[in-house]
């Protein structure tokens, strides 16, 4: 395989950089070694990279660590450029504005709201809007706007969106508004990048994100795994109960027809005559010791173990993470859920509730357009989220 001179060094920069990054603080000499470069070429890239403002000279090292001189210490600038995250729900727009290295600037939401192709442009745009107000000058300024959908994204295209309708031609409706990139990925998907890149230190990550619908968004050494046309992780498609409730996408007895967010709402309002049910509400009736309430949720945490034993059986992650403002407010229920995985394939799986909350999908979009910025795709940092 022939590679140009210009591929070469332009991936030898992303892993000099890279190192910069995991490491914290590195001199050029540890550089070198790490690399696997001469000092003549590590000398070269960081002289590009401070030019670039993409690192800094921070301070004199300790000449212990390589005899000699004492090293010159090289730090990662995350603060050289801004990145945008929306996150845009059938009933709600949430976004951000951070720094490419996770620190959010300012962050606002839009609830209470029916998003169809006919305002999603409206509400984007007024939060971009609101978000870039509160933009500070950097090297690079805004590199890119990362937009989660709650459907399934091929290629940044949207194919289907169960519980709203949308624009299949969002991206390139938003590049002629816009003058940096702009990026359309899965809210599952990019809720498990959030988890890798600022949330975990497992390699392989599943996270399971729980809203209007389930999702799973799989990543292995930073790369996300969507399978052919963007399908891989649609567990919420998945059969639970055959010739069962119809769903939208064409199929009956669907796990998110049961085990949703949206299905505990329905259910209780049924079972309790009570409308408008929410999050907060099924929290709270939970804490009191609501046994309407409790049975129910003990029965989901029983649906989402079948969802996590066959993933923890397809994928065998090294960790499955639980995206749900309900468990992340009732951590009993996680016990709940592992004490199901009964199967040795899947018993003794890690299950945890998401570290990033509420955020893991809008860190997942800061990830995302900062992975692109640099030419780094198996980017970690850590983030005081």
């Amino acid at each position: 395989m022939i590679h140009s001179k210009y591929t070469i060094r332009e991936n030898n920069e992303a892993t000099i950089l890279n190192a910069i990054i995991s490491q914290k603080e590195i001199s050029r000499a540890e550089l070198s070694v790490l690399a696997g470069l001469n000092k003549a070429s590590v000398s070269a890239i960081t002289k590009k990279l401070l030019e670039d403002e993409l690192i800094h000279e921070d301070r004199i090292g300790d000449a212990a660590r390589i005899g000699g001189r004492k090293p010159i210490m090289l730090t990662f600038n995350g603060k050289a450029a801004l990145t945008l995250s929306l996150d845009v729900a059938p009933n709600y727009v949430e976004g951000l504005i951070a720094y490419i290295d996770g620190k959010v600037l300012y962050e606002s939401e839009i609830r209470g709201i029916k998003v169809s192709s006919d305002n999603v442009l409206t509400y984007i745009t007024e939060m971009v809007e609101k978000l870039s107000e509160h933009a500070v000058e950097t090297p690079h300024g805004i590199t890119g706007l990362c937009v989660a959908i709650h459907g399934l994204v091929t290629q940044e295209e949207i194919i289907f969106t169960p519980n709203y309708t949308l624009p299949s031609d969002l991206k390139s409706q938003l590049e002629e508004i816009y003058p940096f990139y702009v990026y359309l990925e899965n809210e599952a998907n990019l809720a498990a990048l959030g988890e890798y890149t600022f949330g975990s230190i497992s390699d392989s990550v599943v996270s399971m994100s729980i809203h209007t619908g389930i999702g799973a968004g799989i990543v292995e050494n930073g790369k996300l795994r969507t399978g052919k046309k963007g399908i891989a992780g649609e567990i919420g498609h998945s059969i639970l109960y055959p010739d069962g409730r119809k769903c939208p996408c064409g199929n009956e007895g669907c796990l998110e027809q049961y085990a949703s967010h949206q299905a505990i709402y329905s259910e209780l309002e049924q079972m309790l005559a009570l409308p408008g049910i929410n999050s907060s509400v099924v929290i709270e009736r939970y804490k009191k010791g609501d046994p309407v309430v409790q049975k129910t949720l003990r029965t989901n945490a029983h649906y989402l173990s079948i969802a996590v034993n066959n993933l923890a059986v397809i994928y065998k992650p090294d960790l499955v993470v639980i995206n749900s403002s309900i468990y992340s407010q009732i951590p009993e229920l996680l016990q709940v859920l592992r004490n199901n995985l009964k199967g040795k394939f899947s018993h003794g799986t890690p299950v945890v509730s998401s570290s990033l909350k509420r955020k893991a999908t809008l860190f997942g979009g800061v990830a995302k357009s900062t992975q692109n910025f640099l030419n780094i795709q198996n980017l970690k940092m850590n983030i005081d989220s």
